[in-house]
């Protein structure tokens, strides 16, 4: 069940950012949100809108189990430290506690994100250049 609150959240984000469209999934859920063009006479801003609310297409396969490392905020996910540069990991590669997993930059400020124990990558959940939300399950270790 999408939350309310959240929604609207969202759309306030659309208005108030001029972008035109915003997509997000969260589990089996997916919400896509854009800005319509406006009709009839001139508008200062045209209203966002939803365009689609249904579930998302049921994963190939569940994320395995495993350690779930979490977004700590609310930001934009990076891979690397710049476009470009070499991954910070990859599936399969093992971690230390403390080790860099990923980038989170909220603000225009770029976050570390680390291993908060030793493993392997079982998983990466997020794909490079996507927004996450607190708690958002970003890497899976084994």
């Amino acid at each position: 069940m999408v939350d309310l609150r959240k929604l609207k959240t969202l759309i306030d984000l659309v208005q108030q950012s001029g972008i035109a469209e915003l997509e997000i999934t969260e589990g089996e859920e997916r919400v896509r949100i854009s800005r319509g063009p406006p009709s009839g006479a001139p508008q200062a801003g045209a209203p966002a809108q939803v365009v689609s609310l249904a579930p998302a297409a049921p994963a190939a396969a569940a994320p395995p189990e495993g350690h779930v490392i979490r977004s700590p905020m609310v930001g934009t996910f990076y891979r690397s430290s710049a476009p470009g540069a070499k991954t910070f990991v990859e599936i399969g590669h093992a971690v230390k506690a403390g080790q860099t997993l990923c980038i989170i930059e909220a603000m225009k400020l770029l976050n570390e994100i680390e291993a908060d124990r030793d493993g392997v990558v079982k998983a990466v959940l997020v794909e490079n250049g996507q927004p996450v939300e607190y708690g958002e399950p970003l890497f899976i270790l084994g």
